[in-house]
């Protein structure tokens, strides 16, 4: 026997050896994001507290194809460093952007080398005294990181692909659905992507083609739910199974930022430059031809109209989107004009009025005299247009409150005040309201109110499901649906429909170089 245990000792340490040489093939691939949507049309700014940052394994959290014993997990060494996300809110404050960029570049360096990077990102994050947010920081994480390292970028569709984005990442795609049901499956393929080329030792990819398309549009008029950006949408993924293509995308962009970055692109990764330039020209020139198609999502009216219609209609709810402070979209979510324009309504002063469900105001002050009275005692105080007054003044709330919940993690503290037949929804901080149990939580029956009023653009899912009649209501803001009423003087003209007697643009290929120093 002890003859025997040399060679037993020799096979463990042969064996041992070969597993870390296995673990040493695997790719180290790096972690990293910022996401955000910023007007620039509002007058709010976003700092840095506003930003939910997940560091080291608590990444791995927002990704649940990741999961510590899935199989994507094992394919790789991953070290996540920083991937932080906001509220779309306003133009994010130059301090809190240098935080986070050097946050993330301190994790970075920290690690080094990497075989590829996920880059997680929205794509339409504005910051005070810099127009390429995104392509500053991608810029900026090469010189720690080097240009061997594959770069695999993940966006919304409603982002912005700068030309340095695209030269700095070597895998690019977005979203292919809004609403965003498809927004996992998207940041999957931007991993699946990238380590098939890092598994099969092809790298980056060979031909990388970009070309802008100057067209800008808000996302309530793209919507993939309905034509025409359900069929434009729907040429993406077959386009991808040519032979020598790797992702193609198309970027509808943000409308409610005032940037030369501000406009649509179409993107097309592969290894075969004539496959490439096809499907790229192809997805553009499509684009450009269903342009003057496209249409608000639902009908559209002013709000008087919208309430005409929904106190006429027997459907309950009837949903109103108060879209012009959509924070969803980037408003700051306390401009008043609608809730004035409620409150004057002789049909909901009296307590026997139709029930109209408010979704929501921030009112701090007013929140804090609803703790201190309790459910069923009476307030009275201002809220809303602390950030965004232009529209209207503060709103003097008087009623009784319904209802309080305390620990939300965006609004911090909310209450339901019910003024006549209006019951408001009170937020410490602003909160958008896209779920049934968002307004359960708080007592309130959405299904059974005659009118619930949300501050969105178009439906989310659960919404939507929930309807009985929709319309969406013209209203101020910082993301006004009336692009010409914003005034944008800084992006590239001529745009559609900005310009809609502009001449054919040059949608022929631009192909973008490998990235290198």
């Amino acid at each position: 026997m002890k003859n025997l245990l040399p060679f037993l000792s020799l096979i463990l340490l042969i064996f041992s050896c070969g597993k870390k040489s296995t673990e040493k093939q695997l790719p180290r691939i790096a972690i990293a994001g910022l996401a955000i949507e910023s007007s620039t049309f509002s007058p709010a700014l976003t700092h840095e507290d506003a930003f939910k940052a997940r560091v080291d394994e608590d990444v791995f959290s927002f990704y649940p194809f990741l999961a510590k014993d899935s199989l994507t997990r094992k394919r790789a060494n991953w070290i996540p460093t920083l991937r932080a996300h906001a509220l779309p809110g306003g133009t994010v404050t130059r301090e809190a952007y240098e935080s986070l960029v050097n946050q993330t570049l301190e994790r970075l360096r920290a690690d080094l080398p990497y075989n590829g990077l996920f880059f997680d990102i929205h794509g339409a994050m504005s910051v005070v005294g810099l127009d390429d947010p995104e392509g500053d920081f991608i810029r900026r994480i090469r010189e720690v990181i080097g240009y061997e390292t594959v770069i695999s970028t993940s966006m919304d569709l409603h982002g912005n692909v700068s030309k340095v984005l695209a030269e700095n990442s070597d895998l690019i795609t977005c979203y292919r659905m809004a609403p965003h049901e498809d927004a996992i499956e998207s940041k999957k393929r931007a991993v699946e992507n990238l380590l098939q080329r890092l598994e099969s030792g092809k790298g980056k990819p060979k031909y990388k083609a970009w070309i802008p398309v100057p067209i800008l549009l808000p996302g309530e008029k793209t919507s993939t739910r309905i034509e025409p950006g359900k069929g434009l949408y729907a040429k993406i993924d077959p386009v991808t199974k040519s032979e020598g293509i790797i992702d193609a995308a198309i970027w509808i962009g943000y409308a409610w930022a005032d940037e030369p970055r501000n406009h649509a692109v179409v993107m097309v990764t592969g290894d075969d430059e004539d496959s490439v330039k096809e499907a790229a020209e192809y997805l553009a020139k499509s684009f450009w031809e269903v342009r003057t198609q496209f249409e608000f999502v639902a009908p559209v009216a002013s709000l008087d109209e919208s309430l005409n219609m929904a106190l006429a209609s027997k459907k309950y709810p009837f949903m109103i989107s108060d879209m012009g402070d959509n924070p969803t979209a980037g408003g700051a979510g306390d401009v008043t004009w609608t809730l004035h324009e409620l409150l004057k309504r002789h049909e909901f002063k009296s307590e026997k009025g139709p029930e109209l469900i408010y979704a929501s105001i921030p009112g701090p002050e007013l929140v804090e005299m609803a703790l201190a009275v309790g459910i069923g005692g009476k307030v009275e105080g201002e809220v809303g247009a602390a950030v965004d007054s232009r529209f209207a003044p503060p709103v003097r709330l008087s009623g009784t409150v319904e209802a309080i919940k305390q620990g939300d993690k965006d609004a911090g503290v909310e209450v339901v005040v019910k003024v006549g037949a209006i019951k408001v929804i009170v937020t410490k901080k602003r909160k958008p309201y896209h779920l049934e149990k968002d307004f359960t939580d708080l007592g309130l029956n959405p299904r059974k109110a005659a009118i619930v009023v949300v501050k969105i653009g178009y439906l989310v899912p659960e919404l939507y499901d929930m309807r009985g009649d929709w319309i969406m209501a013209q209203t101020p803001g910082g993301v006004d649906q009336d692009l010409e009423r914003l005034g944008h003087k800084r992006i590239i003209r001529p745009m559609y429909p900005l310009d809609p007697k502009m001449e054919d643009p040059d949608l022929s290929v631009r192909f973008i170089p490998i990235s290198r120093r």
